[in-house]
C-alpha cells in the first residue's frame, strides 16, 4: 500500500488523523527439513493514512495569515480587518509571537483566532520528532502564556495543503494530531510571499481560485517573512470582493461547529500568571536592550560626527583665524617642571637627562618622591643633589595628588609643568606650552592651563600598540574637538602646564579621586579660566606592557573619572558652564558610564543573533551590514584622527584585532569600577611595574 495515497473522509479543508500507516503482521510457517516456507497467513493488515476532513464552507470564507506578527504589517492588517469588521485566523510563529508580545495580545482582544505555526519556523518534516514537539509546545506556551487561552488548531510551515498526499505533507498532520491539535489546510493560496509580487496578482490569483471552485474556502495570506505590503494592499480588494458576491467571512471554530472557547480554551495551571511574567519581562527586557543597542549605534554616529566636525572646524578656524598671542612673556617666566615619582627607580634619571634637554631658557625640575619603597630618592639624589636646576625631595607617601602639591607649594614660579617620572619630552615640549599662556581670547579670558599631546613611546607588544592607538583616535583626538568649546576635562598627568595661580584657585590637586588631573581640570574650568590642548608639546609616555598592569591602570582611570564625574555632577547639562556642562560632562556621563554598561549585552544580542540566524542569509547579510557600517565609520573617524596627528597609517591595522579584544577587556575594567563605586572602597595610587622601554626624544 503506498504511503502517498491516503483515504480521506469527508469534505473540508480542516484535518484530523484517524489512523497512522502500520506495516501488518504476518505469520510464517516454514518446513525446517526443506528450509523453506510453507504457509504465511496475515495476523494484521497493512493500513495507510486515513484522515477525517471537516470544515467545509457554505457561502463561507475564511481568512488566514502565516508567519506573524510583524511590528510592520500585522498592525496595519488588524486595522483593515476592525474597519471591515472580519474576523482571521492567525497562525503565529512563536519567536514573531515573543518579540511582539502586544501585538499577539491585540490579535485575542481583537476577537480573532490564534492557531500554531511552530517557534522557529521549520519544515517539521524535515526535523525529529523531538524538535517538532517542542517547536510546538514552546509556541502554545506562548500563546497561553500572552493571551491566558491555549489553541487547537496547528498550521505546518512549508505544508498548508488541504489534501496532502506526500509524506513531507502527511508528517506534519500526523505530529499534530500527536499533539492533539487540528491541522488547518488551505485551498485558496495566491503565494503572497513570492518575491516581486504585486498586489494586483494576489487580488487576481485569489479571486481565479475561488470562482475555479466556490467549494474552497480557507484563504492562505501572509502577515509576516519577509515585505508584506503588497498583502497589506491587496486585502481591502478581496475583503470588498467577496463582500459584493454576499459571500460570508467565517472562522475557523464555526466551519468546525464550535465556539472560539472550544478553539481557544482557557489554559489549565498553577504558573499561568508566573509564566505571563516572565514572557513579559522577557519582551520588554529584550526590546530595552534592542533599543538601548539602536541608542548607542545612532548616539554614537553622532559623537563621531560632531567630534569629526569640531576637530576640523577648530584645525580650519586656527589656519583661516590664527590666533592672536600678548607681547608679555617675551622675557621668558620661569617655569618649574613638578615630578612625581612612586617606585620609578627605572626610569626617574633617564627622565631628568630629558627634561634637562629642553630649549626653554628659564625652568627648574622639581622631583619629588612620595615614599618610594625602591631606590628611586637615592639613586636621584645621587645623581643629582647639587645639581642647580634639578631640585629633589622626598616625603611620606601620600599619592600622587599630594607630592604635587608639594612640588607646587614649595616653587616660586608662576607656571608649572607637571609631568609624569615615565614621561619622555620633545625638546621644545616646554616651550610650546609655554607659549599658549600668551593666547588672546574674548573677554580677557586667561589660559589656566594647557594639555600636551601624549603618544605611547614603547609599541614593542600588542597591547602597547592597542593604547598608542587608543592615545590617537580617542584621547588626543578629543582634545582637539574640546578645545573648540573650551571643555577639555583632562590636562594629562604625562604633559600638562598650568597657571599657578589658577591651580590654587581651583583648590589644588585633591586627594579624593584616582583622577586627580580631570578632577582639577573640571575645577579649574568652573573657574572660568581658558583651557587649550597644544599638539606640539609631545611627550612619550610608557604604556602598561602586560595585561595585569594594563588592568591596574585603566582601573585607577575608569573609577577615578567617576568620582571626578560624581563631585562635579551638578555642573552637567547646567547650562552656566557652557562647553564643559553642555557637551563635556554629558560626553563622559553617557559614553563613559552609561552606555559602557550595556554594551556587553548588547554585543551579547550580537552572538546571539549570529546563532540565531546561522540558516536565514537575509538576516545574517542585514547584521552584517550593520557592523560593516560601523566598523568603517570608525576606521574612518581613526584615518581622520591619524592624519591630524601625522602617524602612520599604517599601523591602524592593529585596530581590527583591537576591535574584538580591547573593548572586552573595557567592560571587565569599568565594571570592577561600578563595583568599588557602589561598595563606597577607596583605592591608592599603585604601584605600575616599569620596563624603561620608552626611547628618549630629541
Amino acid at each position: 500500500m503506498s504511503f502517498s495515497t491516503p483515504d480521506y473522509i469527508g469534505e473540508g479543508e480542516v484535518l484530523n488523523v484517524l489512523t497512522d500507516p502500520q506495516p501488518g503482521k504476518i505469520k510464517l510457517q516454514a518446513d525446517p527439513k526443506e528450509s523453506i516456507i510453507t504457509e504465511e497467513s496475515y495476523l494484521e493488515l497493512p493500513t495507510k493514512y486515513v484522515i477525517s476532513k471537516f470544515g467545509n464552507v457554505h457561502n463561507e470564507v475564511v481568512l488566514t495569515f502565516d508567519d506573524g506578527p510583524d511590528p510592520t504589517y500585522t498592525p496595519q492588517i488588524l486595522d483593515i480587518l476592525k474597519r471591515e469588521n472580519v474576523p482571521a485566523t492567525f497562525f503565529v510563529v512563536g519567536l514573531q509571537g515573543e518579540n511582539n508580545i502586544p501585538l499577539l495580545q491585540r490579535i485575542y482582544t481583537e476577537g480573532h483566532e490564534i492557531g500554531n505555526h511552530t517557534f522557529t519556523h521549520p519544515n517539521i518534516a524535515l526535523v525529529s520528532k523531538e524538535r517538532a514537539s517542542a517547536e510546538m509546545e514552546t509556541t502554545r506556551l506562548l500563546i497561553e502564556a500572552v493571551t491566558g487561552r491555549s489553541t487547537v488548531l496547528f498550521r505546518a510551515p512549508y505544508n498548508a495543503d488541504a489534501e496532502p498526499t506526500t509524506e513531507a505533507e502527511l508528517r506534519p498532520v500526523a505530529l499534530s494530531k500527536a499533539q492533539n491539535y487540528y491541522t488547518v489546510g488551505e485551498s485558496i493560496d495566491p503565494n503572497d510571499w513570492e518575491k516581486g509580487i504585486i498586489a494586483d496578482s494576489i487580488y487576481a490569483r485569489t479571486i481565479r481560485e475561488y470562482e475555479e471552485d466556490p467549494t474552497k474556502g480557507i484563504i492562505l495570506l501572509h502577515d509576516a517573512g519577509g515585505n508584506r505590503q503588497q498583502t497589506v494592499e491587496a486585502l481591502p480588494r478581496i475583503i470588498k470582493y467577496f463582500k459584493d458576491k454576499g459571500v460570508k467571512f467565517t472562522t475557523v471554530s464555526k466551519l468546525l461547529g464550535k465556539s472560539k472557547n472550544e478553539i481557544m480554551p482557557k489554559a489549565k495551571g498553577n504558573l499561568m500568571t508566573l509564566d505571563n511574567i516572565i514572557f513579559g519581562l522577557g519582551y520588554w527586557f529584550g526590546h530595552f536592550i534592542t533599543a538601548v543597542f539602536w541608542i548607542a549605534i545612532l548616539l554614537g554616529f553622532f559623537r563621531i560626527l560632531l567630534m569629526a566636525i569640531m576637530a576640523f572646524y577648530k584645525k580650519w578656524k586656527d589656519y583661516k583665524h590664527p590666533l592672536s598671542y600678548t607681547t608679555e612673556g617675551e622675557n621668558y617666566p620661569k617655569v618649574s617642571i613638578i615630578v612625581p615619582a612612586y617606585n620609578e627607580e627605572v626610569n626617574a634619571v633617564k627622565t631628568i637627562q630629558n627634561l634637562l634637554r629642553q630649549d626653554y631658557p628659564s625652568f627648574d625640575i622639581i622631583f619629588v618622591d612620595d615614599g618610594s619603597k625602591d631606590s628611586t630618592f637615592s639613586k636621584v639624589d645621587l645623581e643629582y643633589k647639587d645639581h642647580h636646576i634639578v631640585k629633589v625631595h622626598t616625603k611620606v607617601n601620600g599619592g600622587k595628588a599630594s607630592a604635587l602639591n608639594y612640588g607646587i607649594s614649595i616653587t616660586n614660579s608662576d607656571f608649572v609643568v607637571c609631568i609624569d617620572a615615565d614621561t619622555q619630552l620633545k625638546t621644545d615640549a616646554l616651550s610650546q606650552l609655554m607659549k599658549c599662556f600668551r593666547l588672546q581670547f574674548k573677554n580677557n579670558q586667561q589660559v589656566g592651563a594647557v594639555a600636551g599631546n601624549v603618544k605611547v613611546g614603547n609599541e614593542n607588544t600588542m597591547l602597547a600598540r592597542w593604547q598608542s592607538i587608543e592615545y590617537t583616535t580617542a584621547q588626543n583626538f578629543d582634545r582637539r574637538a574640546f578645545d573648540l568649546v573650551n571643555g577639555i576635562t583632562v590636562v594629562p598627568g604625562a604633559i600638562g602646564a598650568f597657571r599657578k595661580e589658577a591651580i590654587e584657585n581651583a583648590g589644588g590637586f585633591t586627594t579624593d579621586t584616582l583622577a586627580e588631573d580631570c578632577d582639577l581640570t573640571i575645577r579649574i574650568l568652573r573657574n572660568n579660566y581658558r583651557i587649550v590642548n597644544c599638539v606640539e608639546a609631545v611627550a612619550v609616555t610608557e604604556a602598561p606592557e602586560t595585561l595585569n598592569e594594563f588592568m591596574k591602570q585603566r582601573f585607577r582611570w575608569s573609577y577615578g573619572i567617576m568620582q571626578a564625574f560624581w563631585k562635579n555632577r551638578d555642573a552637567c547639562f547646567n547650562p552656566k558652564y557652557k562647553g564643559l556642562g553642555m557637551i563635556s560632562l554629558p560626553n563622559v556621563l553617557i559614553f563613559q558610564i552609561l552606555l559602557p554598561i550595556f554594551a556587553p549585552l548588547a554585543d551579547l544580542i550580537l552572538i546571539l543573533s549570529l546563532i540565531w540566524n546561522h540558516n536565514d542569509p537575509d538576516s545574517l547579510h542585514k547584521i552584517a551590514i550593520y557592523y560593516l557600517v560601523f566598523m568603517l565609520v570608525d576606521m574612518l573617524v581613526s584615518v581622520i584622527a591619524f592624519v591630524f596627528e601625522k602617524e602612520r597609517l599604517s599601523k591602524l591595522i592593529w585596530l581590527i584585532p583591537q576591535r574584538f579584544v580591547y573593548r572586552q577587556l573595557m567592560y571587565v575594567i569599568l565594571f570592577r569600577a561600578i563595583r568599588r563605586a557602589i561598595k563606597g572602597e577607596s583605592q591608592s595610587w599603585g604601584v605600575l611595574t616599569r620596563t624603561g622601554n620608552v626611547s628618549s626624544l630629541d
